[in-house]
């Protein structure tokens, strides 16, 4: 580590010098507590008083003899007092409620080189993500609720279900919710103290190694969400780390967040080069393919709040952050999930932007989510809501998320949002919704729990409701999901231009009687989709003009009898375009996907 770059926040690799390292028959421990007056290390209990080296803010301590697998932690006296801290750069953590750091070694044999060397942002390519909660997609007591660690599987025994799951649906990557350390079972990981240590629920770090090494195996990308805003408040944490306020404000009014956190001071060189070596680590020593940033809108304005101004020092970060994670690790991509509308987010750093390859479009998610919990009659009124998207999309590189966030604390699942009486209207309206999803220009994520219209809100205490798959209908939904999923992935017009302006165009954008759309996905090669909604509670008789096409085949329907509708399956059926006129039946709340064919096509 240069620690001219690391007070200068421009370091990447500070967990190389700070932390539990093995050194042949010892362990060399350093941590940075510049206003320490005195550092201790107690390993397994067992003290040794650590030395200033460096410039005089590290201490440093070789202890021979000791090996991986010990537990410590650093007693920090400020002045006549101390506080005993976990190492804010160890590798591995004990089992919550406990929280020493433990000795560990990263040492594992790596069979990914081939994905590795040819993995991709995905900026031309399919991005199917499943967004996934490693502790609640399934558990060994089922859906019973359980906080019991011995329910969790382990990252190995995940290595042996997920892959094989996730290649069945058809998603191209998988995000897991944060899973730096962290006390709070339902904090899900968004408020971390391990920003070096993958979580100890389930299992060592060589266990999630072999996790994501399994799913590039399968072609499954691997994103990690990444919190660079706050972290938990416990004692014995990064909070008050040397006696004073190390990574965060020592002024409340800015070092508070609004989840009672602490807010990361990026004017700091010191912080700044401890996150961005986080964010390095996982990349580097996991092998994860992307980091989704959560909470930019709180890096980019005070506390969030564009009221306040931009708060430059961070939002200089997160471009060095960018910068640098984009050139140590080929084939990478960084995600925001940035609310605000500060232009320039999937802009790169060079040309005055954020540097973030994609943006979670959160207004594309709360508009179609609106029109889809108002009831069908009403949904004339809102029509908008659905074309309004494309008039700002091609802004930024917009992925749209369907994630964990809309399906807590009251808001309901997907399916149950859904404006429908019964559970057959709910799931043919959630079809259409996921079609459409799949066919609007973007990137995609839905939360776990998606394939099988989840009926019960998400709770990490509890398995998602498997048992649904024994109904007819959320087994044909399932089965609809797979095969959507398997469309997305082959049709490269559904990604291949998603930001170009060739890849997407209106067919009908303006019947909001009927509340019918119709537009068309173009790939480089110029052969068209057609997708065709239907949002009203009656059948629509339409009409679309599509010159140049001589019919229309058909891919898929939300209504097909075995996705649990009423249209008679009719895969690969050809409908004639007379004179450059397509004219469907479209039932209510459904939606079709089209192949154009050209007369001599």
């Amino acid at each position: 580590m240069d620690t001219r770059n690391f007070y200068a926040g421009e370091e990447f690799y500070a967990h190389l010098m700070l932390g539990a390292h093995i050194v042949e028959n010892s362990v060399r421990f350093r941590t940075f507590a510049p206003a320490a007056s005195r550092v201790e290390l107690l390993l397994d209990g067992q003290a040794h008083e650590m030395r200033k080296v460096a410039d005089g803010n590290f201490w440093e301590e070789t202890v021979a003899g000791a090996h991986a697998g010990q537990a410590y932690e650093y007693r920090i006296w400020h002045g006549g007092s101390y506080v005993d801290h976990a190492d804010p750069y160890a590798y591995r953590s004990e089992l919550r409620p406990a929280h020493r750091s433990i000795v560990a070694s990263l040492s594992y044999e790596w069979h990914d080189a081939d994905w590795m060397a040819t993995r991709s942002d995905c900026r031309n390519r399919p991005m199917n993500i499943y967004e996934l909660h490693l502790g609640s997609w399934r558990k060994r007591s089922g859906d019973e609720p359980s906080d019991d660690p011995a329910d969790w599987y382990t990252y190995d025994e995940l290595a042996q279900m997920l892959p094989a799951y996730l290649t069945e649906l058809g998603a191209t990557h998988v995000e897991f919710l944060p899973l730096s350390e962290h006390p709070f079972d339902g904090s899900w990981g968004y408020q971390p103290t391990g920003f070096f240590s993958p979580t100890s629920r389930y299992g060592e770090p060589t266990g999630l190694m072999r996790l994501v090494d399994a799913l590039h195996g399968a072609g499954i990308g691997c994103i990690m969400d990444f919190v660079p805003v706050h972290f938990a408040t416990d004692a014995w944490g990064l909070v008050d780390y040397d006696g004073t306020a190390l990574f965060e404000y020592p002024n409340d009014a800015v070092g508070v967040s609004e989840w009672g956190s602490r807010n990361f001071m990026h004017s700091r060189g010191e912080t700044c080069s401890f996150l961005q070596s986080s964010a390095n680590f996982w990349m580097g020593a996991y092998h994860f393919d992307g980091i989704r940033m959560d909470a930019i809108s709180r890096i980019i304005y005070w506390q969030g709040d564009e009221k306040r101004g931009v708060n430059g020092m961070a939002v200089d970060f997160v471009k060095t952050l960018n910068s640098g994670l984009h050139s140590l690790n080929p084939g990478c991509f960084t995600v925001a999930e940035d609310s605000t509308s500060l232009a320039g987010c999937t802009t790169s750093v060079e040309e005055g932007g954020l540097g973030f390859d994609y943006k979670w479009d959160m207004g594309w998610m709360h508009d179609t989510l609106e029109l889809f919990q108002t009831p069908p009659e009403h949904r004339r009124d809102v029509y908008h809501k659905l074309t309004f998207s494309m008039m700002y999309f091609r802004n930024e590189r917009y992925l749209l998320p369907l994630s964990h966030d809309e399906v807590v604390h009251g808001k309901a699942t997907v399916a149950q949002k859904m404006a429908a009486a019964d559970v057959e209207g709910k799931l043919a309206q959630a079809r259409a919704l996921y079609l459409y999803q799949m066919a609007h220009p973007g990137k995609k994520l839905n939360f776990m729990g998606w394939e099988i219209a989840q009926l019960r809100e998400w709770d990490e205490r509890r398995e998602q409701d498997w048992f649904m798959r024994r109904y007819p209908s959320h087994d044909a939904f399932f089965r609809f999901c797979r095969e959507l999923s398997g469309i997305y992935r082959g049709e490269p017009a559904l990604w291949e231009l998603d930001y170009d302006e060739a890849g997407f165009s209106w067919v009908q954008a303006n019947d909001e009687a009927d509340v019918v759309y119709a537009f068309k996905r173009t790939d480089a090669e110029g052969r068209e989709l057609l997708c065709a909604l239907n949002l009203s509670d009656r059948a629509a008789k339409v009409e679309l003009d599509l010159p140049g096409a001589s019919s229309a085949i058909m891919l898929i329907d939300t209504d097909w009898q075995r996705y649990s509708g009423s249209t008679p399956d009719a895969e690969g059926v050809a409908i004639s375009c007379e004179n450059g006129v397509l004219r469907l039946t479209l039932p209510a709340c459904s939606g079709k996907i089209m192949r154009l064919v050209a007369p001599h096509g």
